[in-house]
């Protein structure tokens, strides 16, 4: 049996929580997986897995062996990448996730980071606050970008990276189509709160943190609106718009990277304004990788501080009705 190979196979079943889809990410056979995870409980003398029809979960001495496999590995990756890497050059895998409202955000830190760094090989997944939280508890997640408001009461430790701070918006169909710009939306006047909870809207469905913050803010305007449309999906906010007659809400980096959709137009939501802190989040464990050591220096860099700013969502616009950069740097804190 090898062990790093089992308990590879372990960490996948508890990430994708189906064995078929797990030996999926793994690249073996359904039976391959299933097998060495029985040989680990044969190793270790003890039921690893609850089987049933399907997954069922994991045993309370399956969870103890699920943390130690995660710190095994965890030391593995580290050990590689201290091997293959040097200061300037670091070399391996890095796993980011981001609540969907910063992915346009964490895409472009990716793609960048990569650039500057050809050795590193990041993985960007697309998560709720919820799985972002638990994948940095539980070290299967080098890093996060989301939101620190959630981290307050926390008893994490976690060190957070301020990025930018999220700006609200109304996403409406255009009455005038020559309004827009070739570069994306035209911003329109404000509007407040309490005015947009008389449009029909398509918001994002209640388990998402974001529609947490926008019933906030809904609330402190005195309004509690029904939404018309609700979706747990960020595409289907901007296309709801085009295709019918709703109204959605959107933060400023999802407005941002609303290119091509030139019908559609952006207003500042005010009274109340509402500034939500957005950063990097990683572990507090005394070794970071190679990887996340440049991950996290790049992330303070002046070029990606320069880069986040002009697509992070401004309430203003310029002459030509294009949206400014966000916030200065020294803006940005949460």
């Amino acid at each position: 049996m090898n062990l790093f190979v089992s308990l590879k196979y372990l960490v996948a079943l508890d990430d994708h929580r189906h064995f078929g889809r797990a030996a999926l990410a793994c690249s073996v056979t359904q039976p391959a997986l299933s097998n060495a995870i029985r040989a680990l409980e044969a190793s270790f003398g003890i039921s690893i897995v609850k089987r049933g029809r399907n997954f069922a979960g994991f045993t309370v001495e399956g969870e103890r062996i699920l943390a130690s496999g995660r710190k095994i590995l965890r030391e593995y990756e580290l050990l590689q990448q201290d091997l293959r890497s040097s200061k300037d050059a670091p070399t391996g895998n890095l796993l980011i996730g981001a609540v969907p409202t910063a992915m346009p955000i964490a895409a472009r830190f990716v793609a960048m980071l990569q650039d500057r760094h050809p050795g590193i090989t990041p993985t960007l997944r697309s998560l709720s606050s919820i799985e972002l939280e638990s994948g940095l508890e539980s070290l299967s997640l080098d890093m996060g970008l989301g939101y620190t408001e959630r981290m307050d009461n926390s008893q994490s430790q976690v060190r957070v990276i301020p990025q930018y701070i999220e700006h609200y918006f109304l996403l409406r169909k255009s009455e005038k189509s020559a309004s827009a710009t070739a570069e994306g939306p035209r911003f329109g006047p404000a509007i407040t709160w309490r005015e947009a909870a008389a449009l029909p809207l398509c918001l994002l469905s209640a388990e998402m943190h974001n529609r947490t913050i926008i019933d906030r803010a809904f609330a402190k305007a005195g309004v509690h609106p029904k939404p018309v449309i609700e979706t747990n999906s960020i595409s289907t906010l901007a296309l709801s718009v085009r295709a019918g007659r709703v109204s959605s809400i959107m933060p400023g980096a999802l407005v941002d990277d609303v290119h091509g959709l030139l019908d559609i137009e952006a207003l500042p939501l005010v009274e109340p304004s509402i500034e939500v802190p957005i950063a990097f989040m990683v572990h507090d464990t005394n070794r970071p990788s190679r990887t996340l050591e440049a991950a996290l220096a790049f992330a303070e860099d002046p070029a990606w501080v320069k880069e986040v700013a002009g697509h992070a969502g401004a309430l203003a616009q310029d002459d030509g009705g294009r949206p400014r950069g966000g916030a200065e740097r020294g803006d940005t804190r949460p």
